[in-house]
């Protein structure tokens, strides 16, 4: 077989040209067994009607498989000219011959320098978009802390606001004067709280 991959054949065809002979070897050898294997059926119902024949079975297998083995030699040996004239002459595309699709590199063509040019600049492209990606990744990471932290101050907000409320409702005017109230009466509770502890432990000592 051919180690050419010819891969534009394959584009065409939808198969590579190698695929295409190795089916028709394959096919070849199954129609030569199943043909062999009917011979000799009919041969065996022959020396069947012939009596005192001194061919067996065995001889008449013996003989089918070294029939097949010759025919397969000589198949392999024109095979392998048909593969090659099939592979060079008409399975194979001329190549000043362009597929449809491929039309347009006759407007478009491009030398060497060219080539390699384009290729730098996908290179460079491929690296803007990554560069770009990973940006998009870092600000994405930083919209989801920003949205955390303002999650964190309005709570605080909502916090002060209802620190406020309480103020009001104890006569103060404002947030600071609120505050001050606040701090006051935490005051007034750590030492009611100390005061507390005291007793308990003066009536545990008692």
């Amino acid at each position: 077989m051919s180690v050419d991959p010819m891969t534009y054949e394959a584009q065409f065809f939808g198969f590579t040209p190698q695929t295409c002979m190795l089916r028709i070897y394959i096919a070849f050898q199954d129609y030569l067994f199943e043909v062999m294997q009917d011979v000799e059926q009919v041969i065996l119902k022959k020396l069947d009607g012939i009596p005192d024949c001194e061919i067996s079975p065995v001889q008449i297998r013996k003989y089918t498989e070294k029939f097949i083995c010759f025919m397969k030699g000589c198949f392999d040996n024109l095979f392998g000219k048909m593969e090659q004239l099939f592979l060079q002459l008409i399975l194979r595309i001329p190549p000043n011959v362009l597929l449809p699709e491929d039309k347009s590199q006759e407007t478009h063509s491009y030398n060497e320098e060219e080539f390699h040019f384009l290729q730098k600049e996908i290179e460079q492209l491929q690296k803007k978009y990554k560069t770009e990606l990973c940006t998009k990744q870092a600000l994405l990471a930083e919209l989801e802390e920003q949205k955390i932290i303002q999650a964190e101050l309005k709570q605080t907000l909502s916090l002060f606001d209802e620190l406020e409320n309480v103020g009001r409702d104890h006569g103060a005017s404002d947030f600071r004067e609120g505050l001050v109230f606040l701090i006051q009466n935490s005051g007034k509770l750590r030492n009611i709280r100390k005061n507390v502890e005291k007793e308990s432990k003066r009536l545990k000592i008692s």
